[in-house]
């Protein structure tokens, strides 16, 4: 799958990884998030009604677990279907791409009934309305600045629709002007402190586009190592107190796919990741966290199965 989009390609890994894990966990995880479908087909978070974001995360939850199929597949699609045109941003439509896309490659429910090349171009006509004079997108159309995040996913958007990415020259400056003397990144230019997250991002978006440069690279692997929690996973930032499993996930991914080494220690990141697995099934976001939900089930489950998956 060296040629497939970079979600396909993390798909892949996350579920051989998984495969690793624990067969009672992995279980669990796979009912809880079956569990959690709701009526019309979607997933939703602690409140408030099924949404896109959600249901992309529990999607790929259950493409790790291996368990995208039957009834869940099916009323997932037709949630899709009903929410084609409720995309209002591009979290939504990565969310929306990935999942209509994921349960089709399965064997599922075709969603997008006609990917021609007037369709993907009329995506990227819709993504380009988020460009901003930085040179990054917005999180809305008309944004003043970019988002780190939301460039990020604008990229993953045009590779799974099979588009070359615009300007990439532009975007890699972009990245490199959120780049901060600790090595961090910013998810907007106006703040200061660096945070897991957007480093993450800015470097698995800037390895999409080309090389990052050695020096970027050097001073993003200090500022990881700066910010690993005495718990063993990564903080959000260096003023956040605790791990959470959420930045132990982006923080994971970015340096195995900058091949930075074991910014984490690999046995007390796994036992950090084990104690917010809920023993009914699903994961907490921390430790002080009770809740479980889909998002935060596929981050500590995901961050689990990158570890098992033994890629440096």
């Amino acid at each position: 799958m060296s040629d497939a989009p970079f979600l396909f390609r993390l798909a892949e890994r996350l579920h051989d990884g998984a495969e690793r894990l624990p067969g009672d966990l992995r279980a669990k995880c796979r009912d809880v998030v079956v569990r959690l479908q709701r009526g019309d087909g979607g997933w939703g978070g602690r409140e408030g009604d099924s949404d896109l974001y959600y249901t992309g995360f529990a999607i790929r939850s259950l493409a790790m677990l291996d368990a995208l199929e039957g009834a869940a597949a099916e009323r997932a699609a037709e949630f899709l279907k009903a929410n084609a045109t409720a995309i209002g941003n591009i979290v939504d439509l990565l969310s929306w791409l990935y999942a209509a896309l994921a349960i089709a490659a399965v064997g599922g429910p075709i969603v997008i009934e006609d990917p021609s090349e007037e369709w993907a171009a009329g995506v990227m006509q819709w993504l380009e309305g988020f460009r901003t004079e930085d040179k990054g997108f917005g999180k809305t159309v008309g944004a003043t600045a970019g988002s780190t995040y939301h460039t990020f996913l604008a990229l993953l958007c045009m590779e799974l629709v099979g588009r070359s990415r615009t300007d990439a020259a532009g975007i890699m400056m972009f990245f490199t002007d959120r780049q901060r003397p600790d090595g961090g990144f910013v998810e907007i230019p106006q703040v200061k402190l660096s945070g897991v997250n957007p480093t993450a991002a800015a470097l698995v978006g800037w390895k999409l586009l080309g090389e990052v440069p050695a020096e970027a690279r050097e001073a993003a692997a200090e500022y990881l190592q700066s910010v690993v929690g005495d718990e063993g996973g990564f903080q959000a930032n260096g003023r956040i107190p605790f791990s959470d499993g959420l930045s132990t996930f982006t923080g994971l991914l970015a340096a195995q796919e900058l091949a930075l080494g074991d910014i984490l220690n690999p046995a007390k990141a796994a036992a950090f990741l084990q104690e917010l697995a809920d023993p009914g099934g699903g994961f907490h976001g921390a430790a002080w966290d009770r809740v479980v939900d889909v998002e935060y089930t596929f981050y500590g489950l995901g961050a689990l199965a990158l570890l098992a998956s033994g890629r440096r």
